[in-house]
């Protein structure tokens, strides 16, 4: 693997990165409650105003960014350098799944409840190739009732959850073939994985250690806390990792570990892009960084 290369700086709690076809990066700036837009050389944009706290991103098949806000879940604080986010936020008016025209910047929220249960901290998402995105609620800490991984259209027309039982859900992504979907559990620095039987559908087991019915793939040692996640063209699902600040690279079948150093304690995403995908970006967001490298295996192509 390469070495770390800093491409941008003065980023506020940068989050959410899309590597772009002109080489440009997407990504929010959750403290500055924006979608931004990386340059090669490191000249930051404005994409869009998206108030709240914009979190994990993704294209959709329209084109469109779509976000997940968690409406402003956190009260910000800096020591040393080092943006710190304590929750819940003072400001905190409920989260939702926005989207964002790249070109013009529009602003457009798509749901703000399922059914009758308000969206808490909605924190990341991955489309399948059906066109639909499943994505978690974070929820608040100690009450795994607001927990979930839900799944939705795009456009409006279907949310439903699918998963309930966790405890703090952020990273998700879906194997090369779609036929498994990951989540990482922040506090408890867990992996789970379950079997996807069809577009908002997965199976549980019946021998799963949590009430949810996922297999445990990985559980970090003590104190390390997951962030959001990528999985790459191998299968391996590559998780940001805070405290032991890097990424934390796990096996399909979850019997390897490899760890990729940050310097940064609060490493919270990565995705691929370049040449074969072969260029990792990684948002180190308590120092308001994003970095690259050469990845040893290819990044996977996204549905959209």
């Amino acid at each position: 693997m390469s070495e770390l290369v800093e491409l941008a700086s003065g980023l506020r709690f940068p989050e959410g990165p899309v590597a772009m076809p002109d080489g440009s990066v997407l990504l929010v700036e959750i403290a500055r409650g924006t979608l931004s837009r990386v340059r090669p050389g490191g000249t930051i944009e404005v994409v869009a105003d998206c108030g709240g706290g914009p979190n994990g991103a993704a294209i959709g098949p329209d084109g469109a960014v779509y976000l997940c806000n968690n409406g402003g879940f956190f009260d910000w604080n800096e020591v040393e350098g080092i943006g710190l986010v304590p929750s819940p936020g003072s400001a905190h008016a409920g989260g939702s799944i926005q989207r964002v025209d790249p070109t013009t910047g529009e602003v457009r929220v798509v749901y703000t409840a399922c059914g009758d249960d308000p969206l808490i901290a909605p924190n990341d998402l991955v489309f399948d190739v059906h066109g639909g995105f499943w994505f978690t609620d974070h929820g608040v800490t100690g009450d795994s009732t607001q927990a979930a991984v839900l799944y939705a259209h795009p456009d409006g027309s279907r949310i439903e959850g699918v998963v309930h039982g966790l405890e703090s859900p952020n990273g998700i992504g879906l194997s090369p073939d779609g036929s498994r979907l990951y989540v990482a559990e922040t506090h408890h620095g867990r992996l789970w994985a379950w079997e996807v039987t069809g577009p908002g559908r997965v199976a549980t087991s019946p021998s799963s250690p949590g009430r949810h019915g996922g297999e445990l793939l990985h559980d970090a040692p003590e104190g390390q806390l997951f962030d959001s996640l990528a999985v790459d063209g191998d299968g391996w699902v590559c998780v940001a990792t805070i405290v032991n600040g890097g990424i934390t690279c796990v096996s399909p079948d979850g019997s390897t570990i490899e760890h990729v150093p940050v310097p940064d304690t609060i490493v919270t995403n990565i995705c691929f892009g370049g040449i074969g995908g072969r260029t990792a970006f990684i948002t180190a967001s308590g120092t308001g960084k994003l970095f690259s490298c050469e990845w040893p295996r290819p990044g996977l192509p996204l549905a959209f």
